[in-house]
């Protein structure tokens, strides 16, 4: 059994890029399921319903990160969004969940788990590493497909989950950087891994943003309007094969596709 992993979708660009490549990208890897960070989803900052309804039927489950607040509405409508999630390792004050078991069409079940990094991350978690150990011993034994998103800037701390959780997890998967890595493994206990899926955004850009605009913030240090690049957009993704009776990986796969716009 075969799905796809998306990274970070960037803006508008992000997603038409998404309804342009992904039916296609679904049908050529085979994948019966889709998961995509979508934390810049909306303006190039946080989520918001209208964006994730755009994509439905693309993609059957979003993930989030340290931006999924940003927009100031998802915070009410994060609840009427059963297959989107944010990281479990925050407050649990915070409306919507941090983990979900969604149906796959084609072969039963799959978890889902969202981390969030602590290392150099701007907003404060709780440990994702005992996080996600309560998580899986409230799962159903029956759930053998596990996928997690750990959103981290620090590649040591990814590298670590992922480790931490071989042999229990179909794959570790990471986010937040926007640059997809070269790393794409498949660890002793059948855990697919990857430091970073990349992102869904602008080929000239500095991580989905205006080249200018970026390098002036950088020069200045001064607050700076960064505005998101729609066009001439590489989608970035993993394909993870795996089987369903005992959630072991089999492969993992990068993916960078240019969308015709």
């Amino acid at each position: 059994m075969n799905l796809i992993f998306i990274g970070d979708i960037v803006g508008k660009g992000g997603r038409k890029a998404v309804k342009e490549l992904v039916p296609e990208l679904r049908r050529k890897h085979n994948c019966s399921f889709c998961i995509a960070n979508a934390e810049n989803i909306a303006g190039g900052a946080g989520i918001s319903a209208k964006c994730i309804n755009e994509l439905f039927g693309h993609v059957d489950v979003f993930t989030a990160g340290d931006h999924v607040w940003d927009q100031k509405d998802f915070e009410r409508e994060i609840c009427l969004l059963k297959n989107v999630i944010r990281p479990a390792n925050c407050s649990s004050l915070q409306p919507g969940k941090g983990y979900g078991v969604f149906r796959n069409p084609a072969a039963g079940e799959i978890a889902v788990i969202n981390l969030q990094g602590k290392v150099f991350m701007r907003d404060s978690a709780y440990c994702p590493f005992e996080t996600v150990e309560k998580i899986l011993a409230e799962l159903p034994k029956n759930i053998k497909s596990i996928i997690v998103d750990i959103h981290a800037e620090a590649t040591s701390e990814k590298a670590a989950m992922a480790h931490f959780l071989n042999g229990r997890v179909t794959a570790v998967i990471g986010t937040h950087t926007h640059v997809q890595t070269a790393d794409a493994t498949l660890l002793s206990g059948g855990t697919a891994f990857i430091s970073d899926a990349g992102m869904v955004g602008g080929i000239n850009s500095v991580l989905g943003r205006e080249i200018p605009a970026v390098i002036n913030k950088f020069r200045t240090g001064m607050p700076v309007k960064l505005p998101v690049v729609e066009e001439n957009i590489r989608l970035d993704a993993v394909v993870i094969s795996f089987d369903v009776n005992t959630g072991k990986a089999s492969e993992i796969k990068n993916i960078s596709v240019k969308a015709p716009f």
